[in-house]
């Protein structure tokens, strides 16, 4: 046992040394520059340490990948989390949210394209808490009162319009990016996803799904109805956010 424990400590040490070096040089020069030979060099191991530790270069790409998204969505949900303990305006913080993850796609492009590669994305526990923040995020919104459609809904046109953002300015050259594309995209489409005030201040056509989605938010967590009580309001909001327009939460 004495032994074991030092065997795997030196494990998890190289390990990490390999992934620090493979993110830097991912970073700096992109995927391609990402070889065995390279990493290894830089991390001061031997290749077949790399094979035995990650298989091969995609499994250690995904590797780098989990650990810089991991480390940016442990910052991005304590300052979510923050956010909501303070007070703060649930749409400001969504903005500022949104904004980050553009300003955080364009500083690292090549680990952008990996984690949105679809078959990647779809597999990608960093990606998921990623997703769950800005989910966290449009949940304070919705309790609020300020969405005009459901909780699901607001989060893929959200999600959908910063992804697109970002690789649209990757597909520039750097000295052709215009960074205020992210302000206008935000613009044509927060109107689409927020009232411009919550429900009891509202007027028109948006106050009846602005309460529902409100509403909507908040259920689950009222003590005074059965599981079937429940269950069944939960029923009705959805349907009457998604004949509205606005798919309801999930």
């Amino acid at each position: 046992m004495a032994q074991t424990r030092p065997r795997a400590t030196e494990r998890l040490q190289v390990r990490a040394r390999v992934v620090e070096a493979a993110a830097h040089l991912l970073h700096e020069h992109g995927p391609a520059a990402v070889t065995t030979r390279a990493v290894a060099e830089a991390a001061a191991t031997q290749a077949p340490t790399i094979y035995r530790l990650f298989g091969d270069k995609d499994g250690l790409l995904d590797a780098v990948a989990e650990h810089v998204m991991a480390t940016y969505v442990t910052v991005k949900s304590a300052a979510a989390e923050t956010a909501g303990a303070d007070g703060v305006d649930p749409v400001a913080d969504l903005r500022t949210g949104w904004h980050a993850h553009v300003a955080f796609g364009v500083a690292n492009p090549a680990l952008f394209r990996l984690l949105h590669d679809p078959d990647r994305a779809a597999t990608s526990p960093a990606s998921a808490a990623g997703l769950e923040v800005l989910r966290a995020r449009v949940h304070r919104v919705a309790a609020a009162g300020r969405l005009r459609v459901g909780e699901r809904r607001a989060a893929e046109l959200l999600h959908a319009a910063a992804t697109g953002a970002v690789l649209t300015l990757l597909a520039l050259p750097p000295h052709e990016r215009d960074l205020d594309l992210a302000d206008a995209l935000w613009a044509v489409t927060s109107p689409a996803v927020l009232t411009d005030a919550a429900p009891v201040a509202a007027g028109g056509g948006d106050t009846a799904v602005a309460t529902a989605v409100s509403f909507r938010a908040v259920v689950d967590e009222l003590p005074a109805f059965s599981d079937a009580e429940r269950a069944l309001m939960v029923e009705w909001l959805d349907r009457a956010i998604s004949t509205s327009g606005g798919a309801p939460r999930p």
